[in-house]
């Protein structure tokens, strides 16, 4: 079985090789591709290794940890940091984060959260191959449940701008939890797939029929950044949005 790939980035070098040593990414089915010791640096290799996860501290020299998680449209983030600020944890859940982890990082919840994050992951790449067929996306719609239904419209007439599932909580007036679990039973796949499906669907169209580049087919989609734009279309097609459209 392919095991995934992960990226830390930590600037303590002594935490950095317990990170490495003391982990056991082997048994979780997991492989450290490469560690950073900066923000600048860590973007870059996210950049070119395209891991799987990425584990990163805030605090890094260069630029700090979500705008490094931010700019290299991290799908996958495990945050590890010294620092409680709600506003960096609120930050963190803005941009799809995980997990969020305090230090000392005891390395059996590390282990714990890996595992979580590797199932999901694994999970999320069936649901994408189950419902793309690499050319286009297909998603149900015809679902029975009234506030799925009112999710599903919500997310249709929305999807360009930045929604999350607590907006969407909002509008059916369910917890997010229940929200989460019954939007899944309901349509095969989690909340966020099911949203970037739709703006991908979205923007297929425009990469086809309008002359607007990757970064305006992006902002005009709700993808936050182009970046993460790209990935999320290559995970679904196999390719990137300049590739699909050169095709």
């Amino acid at each position: 079985m392919k095991k995934l790939k992960v990226v830390l980035v930590e600037d303590e070098e002594i935490v950095l090789r317990e990170l490495k040593e003391t982990i056991d990414w082997e048994g979780l089915g997991l492989e450290v591709v490469g560690t950073a010791k900066d923000g600048i640096e860590g973007e870059q290799m996210i950049r070119s290794l395209s891991p799987d996860i990425v584990v990163t501290d805030i605090k890094l020299p260069g630029k700090n940890g979500l705008e490094m998680i931010e700019s290299a449209a991290v799908t996958n983030g495990i945050i590890l940091s010294g620092y409680t600020d709600f506003e960096y944890t609120k930050r963190a859940i803005r941009l799809g984060v995980f997990d969020y982890l305090e230090k000392p990082v005891d390395d059996e919840e590390l282990e714990k959260s890996l595992k979580m994050l590797a199932i999901r992951i694994i999970e999320d790449e069936k649901d994408v191959d189950r419902i793309s067929d690499g050319c286009h996306i297909t998603l149900m719609e015809d679902v029975q449940n009234h506030w799925i239904k009112v999710a599903i419209d919500y997310m249709n007439k929305n999807y360009m701008n930045q929604i999350s599932l607590s907006d969407i909580a909002r509008e059916t007036r369910l917890s997010e939890s229940h929200l989460s679990t019954l939007f899944k039973a309901e349509t095969g796949i989690n909340f966020l797939q099911y949203l970037n499906a739709i703006r991908l669907n979205a923007a297929l169209n425009l990469l086809s029929q309008s002359t607007m580049n990757v970064s305006e087919i992006a902002r005009s989609t709700g993808f936050p950044t182009p970046g993460y734009f790209t990935k999320i279309f290559r995970r679904f097609f196999g390719k990137t949005p300049t590739e699909y459209r050169g095709q």
